[in-house]
């Protein structure tokens, strides 16, 4: 036990085992929805040739995945982050590359990314661009975050949904009818008040109390309404059915491990490919650094800079994250923002990732236990942890308006546009042109210049597409 609080510094974080122990089975909980979401998505969709990737086979490299970047990034680390597969990367692959290339040349992309991610991490040039980003954008993506996770919470739970309508796009309920319609709603809102209550009152294990409890109502009230899916009846769970059918055992698919190409350059041409290849490593890397900032801040490892311990080392496990994840046709693996839940928890080291991991790996045979938890429980715990990081607002000065927009921007353009990677970017380019023309752009960064005019054609890419032909 001293080697492994020695290794992890456990005590000098102010932590305990049992605490680290806890929190990475409160991250892995509320991360479970990925081992049944990530299949969803990609095995739904034919690729150019016509083939589709297998429910069961994208399920079990999703475990096998996350599971061996997380227990990598633990040790390397050690620090509280999981990896997964990317949603943001996972989506794009499904509905914009698989349609003029085979899945296994869409993860190949995916590989080149990762590659290159990981060599500006070794060159140490990731760190230069995160080191150029003022503290109040820094500060801003934390929140940012918060607020995004708090909105996926609340999305995820049918607390909040779309209108249809130009005017609201959003409203209250499933379809934005303006009331909570559903019983899993309604679970939803419970378990957020108790967990909710429990942490005002720091309550050690609030979280994971929360969780429990609230999977097991979930349970008590399929086992008595029969409510079944979303996809099936309305009133139904979205994701996940709080129910076990069969055995909780099943035997992981692992053929998709190996099944990446690098054809693409000949299949759509090098110019078609090098945008694509552009689009994951903008994405992929501005996502990973602002969850990296927030999470590092939330755990209260950061300095008065921002770095947090052992951050060249973070920076290329992420990029290997992305290897890893296109080499077994997972998608890009990526430090989840549901980390949180876990740090909120208290986890402060990497042995809360350690367990984290060895939970996935698990999920890899107990896939139908491990979905057990409805995504309105999970959802919950987001929610909180949303809340626990935009408090981080209360730190950023506001009284300059050149640095009240950019924040602003930064924080309300994350959730309102469901990604990390635009908030970053509307935050960055606001805050060159405003803090240049109100005299100050001496103080900005060359780096944040060139990043700033990076994520102009980021945002551009699809007049530049249309423009080059591609």
């Amino acid at each position: 036990m001293t080697r492994l609080d020695s290794f992890f510094e456990i005590s000098s974080r102010g932590s305990t085992v049992a605490t680290e122990l806890r929190g990475g089975v409160v991250t892995f909980i509320t991360m479970a929805y990925i081992i049944v979401l990530n299949p969803i998505i990609l095995s739904g969709t034919p690729d150019v040739a016509g083939n589709e990737l297998g429910f069961t086979q994208v399920s079990a490299v999703t475990s096998l995945a996350a599971g061996v970047m997380t227990i990598v990034f633990g040790v390397i680390a050690r620090l509280p982050f999981a990896f997964a597969a990317g949603l943001g990367i996972n989506s794009f692959l499904a509905s914009s590359i698989v349609g003029s290339l085979t899945w296994p040349e869409a993860m190949g992309l995916v590989v080149i990314n990762g590659l290159i991610i990981v060599a500006l991490a070794v060159t140490g040039l990731r760190k230069m661009i995160f080191d150029a980003v003022p503290m109040q954008l820094k500060l801003a993506i934390t929140a940012g975050i918060g607020l995004f996770i708090l909105f996926i919470g609340l999305v995820d739970a049918g607390f909040v949904g779309g209108t249809d309508f130009p005017s609201p796009p959003l409203g209250l309920g499933t379809g934005g009818v303006g009331s909570i319609t559903t019983v899993p709603a309604v679970i939803f809102v419970l378990t957020l008040l108790l967990t909710g209550t429990l942490v005002a009152r720091k309550v050690r294990g609030a979280i994971l109390i929360g969780l429990v409890s609230g999977t097991v109502a979930a349970v008590i009230v399929e086992a008595v309404w029969h409510l079944g899916s979303s996809q099936d009846k309305p009133g139904g769970w979205s994701l996940s059915v709080p129910t076990l059918s069969g055995s909780p055992f099943a035997v992981p698919d692992l053929s998709l491990v190996g099944a990446f190409s690098f054809d693409s350059f000949g299949r759509i041409g090098i110019l078609a490919a090098v945008m694509l290849i552009f689009t994951l490593v903008f994405t992929n890397f501005f996502d990973a650094m602002g969850t990296f900032t927030g999470l590092s801040r939330q755990a209260d490892l950061a300095d008065e800079q921002g770095d947090f311990p052992r951050l060249r080392s973070a920076l290329v496990v992420e990029g290997a994250g992305a290897v890893a994840g296109g080499a077994v046709s997972a998608s890009s693996n990526t430090v989840f923002i549901e980390s949180g839940s876990g740090i909120g928890e208290g986890a402060r080291t990497g042995l809360a990732s350690l367990v984290t991991g060895v939970l996935f790996l698990a999920a890899m045979f107990l896939t139908p236990l491990a979905a057990i938890v409805p995504s309105e429980v999970a959802a919950a715990a987001l929610v909180i942890v949303g809340a626990m990081m935009a408090s981080h607002l209360r730190e950023i000065d506001l009284s300059d308006f050149s640095v009240t927009l950019p924040v602003v921007l930064t924080v309300a353009v994350m959730p309102l546009s469901y990604s990390i990677a635009n908030g970053i970017g509307v935050g960055f380019i606001s805050w060159v042109v405003l803090r240049s023309a109100s005299g100050k752009a001496r103080e900005i960064s060359p780096l944040l210049w060139i990043v700033a005019v990076g994520f102009l054609l980021y945002f551009a890419r699809g007049w530049v597409d249309g423009l080059i032909g591609v």
